[in-house]
Order: structure tokens, then C-alpha cells, then sequence
């Protein structure tokens, strides 16, 4: 039967609640089934994809695991391309092979960020997420702007981002791990920040009752424990795992795909490889909600283009000046700010034209002001 049959599959189309059914560990709804209900007169099957590898996918259907052709769904936009965590349409166990992926519902949230390539391009790392996982090590130092660029992509993807700071069991003193906690919650406003270790247990019940309540994705660099983490909530070691290095904690990809698992406690969790770069890609508002108290701030400066610098009437710098506001976050914004605005301005003429305009303002300001120097001098 050909997709294109659909009267060959009308007496069978009522069918498809019951056989979709088979999908509710993986996330199906009757949200989804109603998105669903064209393709399902056209015949076709809805599946979650599990993994996607070089031009093919293998998903979940009501027919069991199947692996399918993507060549229908490649377009020119890296962004736009099958990822992991989608709901797509593929071909029906008869009509064929190969079976393709004939198309993707719409993502309700979606995951991505810049490459590290010159292009600068954008990549989608995971759609359909409710819960961001950041996996932070505590068995090195603490890397706060590299939290804050993970929770920005976070917020920006609409998903709800959870900071865990695994192998918890590294800081045997309760007051100094409290500390770290306390350092990560500054930078995470709004965001509830867990420590775990999968070896004591601490953290695992709060961890499993997140994981449990929709699709989660852990997101962190090598070494961070994620696949250690993806064990224990899946109750087996499906993921292979590798001591990190003892030297600087940094460990080795032992995770290559991005993979979607259903948990035996309820829910999905997708596991990906460790992030050498976190690069933002058009994040404005997930750097907005991260660094919310700037933001908050800066309504009250005099000016509402002000740039947080030498303006009069400044509430940003005047928080920095009495203490209640950590310079450190300040510059973490601004270079935030400023690479999102990069990254957009590739993209966006009207952006490339605001910041040109901006640099010829700052030149023509600095160039009057050591002219009014010379001129004191002289």
C-alpha cells in the first residue's frame, strides 16, 4: 500500500488511537493526535524519532522500532532538519522499501544552538523537550559563565531548565557544598539548582519525579556524568560511561548520538553527547531571563537606551557600586548581548545596519572627545 492509498486505509484509520496508544511512554497525547490527523487519512504512521544518523532515522511506531529514509524532510534550513525528539509521519510497515519519513509535526519547543564552524550556522540539538537537564561536575571548579550561556539556550528553547550538580559525593562537607549550590543559584534566578550523586543517592528522588513528568534532555560537556546520570534514571547501564580525567575532569565522548529513551518510572529522556562550544544562536530572550535582575534594573536607568557604562543615572552601575549587584554578572551580560547580536546580524539587515550605526556613533564620540583633549592640552 502507498501512502497515497488512502482508501485502502480509511477502514483502518478509525483504528489509530488504539495503535497509537503503544506511544504514550513516549510522550503521545491527544494534542499530538489531533495535529496527527491528516497524515493518519493519508495512511501514514506517527512515530517519535529515537536517533537520527547520516540521511536515515529510527523511530518509534505503533508497528514497533523502524528505521526510515529522511530524504523527504532535508531541507535547506539546519534548524528545520529531523532531529531527535520529533513527532514525525512515516510510511506504514507494506508500503515498501525503504520506508520514508514523509514529514514532522510542529515542535513545541526546540532546542539549538550556534556551531563551532566559521559559518556560524545554527543546530538543533533536541525538539519537543519540557525539562533542560545541565549537568554541572562538581569535580572541578565551577564554570559560572559557561552555566549561564546553558540557561540562556534553555529558556530560549521554551523548555524549563533544572541546573544538577553531579557527583555530589566529591564535596563530603555539607557547608562547603551549600556554598556552590548558593554560587550557582546567583546565576540561575527562577531555576531550581539540584545536587546529585548517583553514588549516595543524594538528589535521585527529586531528579526521577522531574524526569518522570514529560521529556527531558541532559545537556552538559564531556565528563559532566550525564551518562551516568541517564543510567540511573533508566534503572541499567544502556549508556557507556568513562572515567573522566583525573588531571582536569574532562571526559571523553563516550556518548556520540543523541538518543531517546523511554524510563521505566514514566517519561522520556534524551541523552547527547558533550558540548565542546556552547555558542548562543538569536537567544535575546533566554539571556533576558537569565540575567532578569540586570534587566529589572536597567528600566529604572534615566535613559532607556542606556549602555550600563558612565551614563548619569544609571541603576545598573549604581547596583554595582553598592554592592548589590556582582560586576562579574555584568560583563557575563554584555558579552552575552553582544555575541547573540553577532550571530543575528548574519541573518538580519536591520540588526547588521543598527550595529554599524552604533560603531560609527561610538567613533565619532571618541573622536570629538580626543579632539576636546588636544584641545585642553593646547
Amino acid at each position: 500500500m502507498s501512502f497515497r492509498d488512502t482508501d485502502a486505509f480509511s477502514s483502518s484509520a478509525s483504528s489509530l488511537p488504539s495503535l497509537s496508544s503503544s506511544l504514550t511512554p513516549y510522550g503521545w497525547d491527544d494534542a499530538w493526535a489531533a495535529e496527527f490527523a491528516p497524515y493518519a487519512a493519508q495512511g501514514l504512521l506517527p512515530g517519535r524519532v529515537v536517533r537520527v544518523d547520516r540521511g536515515q532515522c529510527d523511530l518509534v511506531t505503533p508497528q514497533g522500532l523502524v528505521r526510515a529514509d529522511t530524504a523527504f524532510v532535508v531541507p535547506h534550513d539546519p534548524l528545520r532538519v529531523i532531529c531527535t525528539g520529533d513527532w514525525a509521519a512515516v510510511d506504514p510497515e507494506d508500503a515498501g522499501d525503504p520506508r520514508y519519513v514523509r514529514a514532522y509535526l510542529p515542535r513545541r519547543t526546540a532546542f539549538a544552538r550556534s556551531t563551532s564552524s566559521k559559518r556560524s550556522e545554527g543546530q538543533i540539538l533536541a525538539a519537543n523537550v519540557d525539562h533542560a537537564i545541565i549537568v554541572v561536575s562538581l569535580a572541578v571548579e565551577l564554570d559560572l559563565g559557561r552555566i549561564e550561556r546553558f540557561l540562556a539556550l534553555a529558556w530560549e528553547s521554551g523548555a524549563q531548565p533544572l541546573v544538577v550538580l553531579s557527583k555530589a559525593d566529591l564535596v563530603p562537607d555539607p557547608v562547603g557544598l551549600s556554598y556552590l549550590v548558593d554560587d550557582v543559584e546567583t546565576v540561575a534566578p527562577g531555576v531550581q539548582v539540584l545536587p546529585v550523586s548517583s553514588h549516595t543517592g543524594e538528589g535521585l528522588d527529586v531528579l526521577h519525579a522531574v524526569a518522570a513528568g514529560g521529556t527531558s534532555v541532559l545537556l552538559g560537556v564531556s565528563g559532566a556524568g550525564k551518562s551516568t546520570l541517564a543510567n540511573t534514571l533508566l534503572g541499567a547501564d544502556v549508556m557507556d560511561v568513562q572515567a573522566a580525567r583525573d588531571i582536569d575532569g574532562k571526559g571523553r565522548h563516550t556518548t556520540t548520538t543523541r538518543n531517546l529513551l523511554a524510563l521505566p518510572g514514566g517519561g522520556v529522556l534524551i541523552d547527547t553527547p558533550g558540548l565542546r562550544g556552547v555558542g548562543l544562536w538569536d537567544a535575546e530572550a533566554g539571556v533576558g531571563q537569565v540575567f532578569a535582575e540586570i534587566e529589572d534594573l536597567a528600566a529604572d536607568c534615566r535613559f532607556h537606551d542606556c549602555a550600563h557604562d558612565s551614563e548619569p543615572g544609571c541603576a545598573v552601575t549604581a547596583a554595582i557600586a553598592d554592592g548589590t549587584l556582582p560586576e562579574r554578572r555584568l560583563d557575563s551580560y554584555r558579552k552575552l548581548i553582544r555575541e547573540n547580536r553577532r550571530i543575528v546580524a548574519k541573518t538580519d539587515a536591520r540588526v547588521r545596519a543598527e550595529m554599524l550605526k552604533n560603531w560609527k556613533r561610538m567613533g565619532a564620540e571618541g573622536k570629538a572627545a580626543m579632539e576636546a583633549k588636544r584641545g585642553r592640552q593646547r
